[in-house]
């Protein structure tokens, strides 16, 4: 064969390798393209569903955190009634089917009365999640707090509980402030990148990075895209499950608190409108509502006490729900009301 001919055959078997591995590198090239832009939208909507579980945890925990604020508050008029009772018994404390509710405490009911009532005049206007962190960390020890920190001097926009402003990020890491917690700083360094954007997925897609180089891009980017996902979902079931938490607490504590309510209008009613001032002219009937007024007030402020959000052992470590405490309250909270 004349040597012009199998150098053209050559040249022509050469092109057509080298068109089938430009072929190649450009399939390469678009699957990589591929793989960053569903790596950046299921990312995208990673966040989304954290954004969103976020904020129904937020305002879940902040109606709690408000609620129990204003029971704490109310406690104030109920030691003004109280007080005027002359020659009363000492209440004690009850304990009855391995329930205990406190003997009433004059000073600790106004205390955290007082305490309440500085916190629920901070709550206006501040961040989202703050009322939140109340019940994360326990509202009574927060209005305590508050009280403490009101007597010194200080702002109480620099209280441990209104500094964390989103509860959900506090519990997540060390709980709310005031439960001497990590707060949204350690919140945030848990979710790390997954809540501010993940490595290369962050500004766009790297397209000016050509051949294998952006196939090892696009390699790294869905790796880190997955390894912020588990992160989302493993924070987006501790919200969903402190939320529906919060929830069933809530209603717990508005049944208690309406039945309170009930006895203390009748309370009320014997002190102010009937001017009796002194237990020996009670009824038998005056004298329970008024012993189970003050049961009340003593189951309240035990269910006002319990702290959502458990801290976890380790600084780095996701806190833990209090489950167990809190479904133990709320079945106490029964057993007294079945006593009533």
């Amino acid at each position: 064969m004349p040597l012009p001919l199998i150098l053209g055959i050559g040249a022509g078997i050469a092109g057509a390798v080298g068109v089938g591995s430009g072929i190649r590198g450009g399939l390469k090239m678009k699957d990589a393209k591929d793989t960053m832009e569903l790596a950046k939208s299921r990312h995208e909507r990673n966040l989304q569903k954290f954004k969103e579980q976020n904020e129904e945890t937020c305002h879940d925990m902040d109606e709690l955190g408000t609620y129990e604020m204003e029971i704490l508050n109310g406690f104030k008029e109920f030691a003004d009634a109280i007080e005027q009772i002359q020659n009363r018994p000492d209440f004690k404390t009850f304990h009855k089917e391995g329930v205990d509710i406190p003997s009433y405490d004059k000073e600790k009911i106004r205390e955290v009365s007082v305490g309440a009532g500085i916190l629920l005049g901070g709550i206006t206007g501040a961040a989202v999640g703050t009322a939140g962190g109340f019940a994360a960390a326990g509202a009574t020890t927060s209005a305590v707090m508050a009280l403490g920190t009101a007597s010194t001097g200080a702002a109480i926009s620099g209280l441990s509980g209104v500094a964390a402003t989103n509860a959900t990020l506090a519990a997540l890491g060390g709980g709310a402030l005031a439960a001497g917690g990590g707060g949204m700083a350690l919140g945030s360094m848990i979710l790390g990148g997954a809540t501010l954007g993940v490595g290369l997925l962050v500004g766009g897609i790297i397209f000016n990075v050509t051949g294998s180089s952006l196939s090892d891009k696009a390699d790294t980017a869905w790796a880190e895209m997955k390894t912020a996902e588990e992160k989302i979902n493993k924070s987006c079931l501790f919200l969903h499950d402190l939320s529906d938490l919060s929830k069933k607490y809530l209603n717990t504590l508005q049944v208690v608190d309406r039945e309170y309510k009930r006895h203390f209008l009748r309370l009320k009613k014997t002190i102010y409108k009937d001017y009796k001032l002194d237990w020996n002219e009670f009824t038998d009937e005056e004298k329970l509502n008024t012993e189970n007024t003050v049961l009340l007030v003593g189951l309240l402020y035990n269910m006002c006490r319990v702290s959502l959000v458990k801290k976890a052992e380790k600084e780095n470590e996701l806190n833990s729900i209090n489950k167990k405490e809190a479904e133990d309250t709320m079945h106490d909270a029964t057993k007294v009301m079945e006593q009533l």
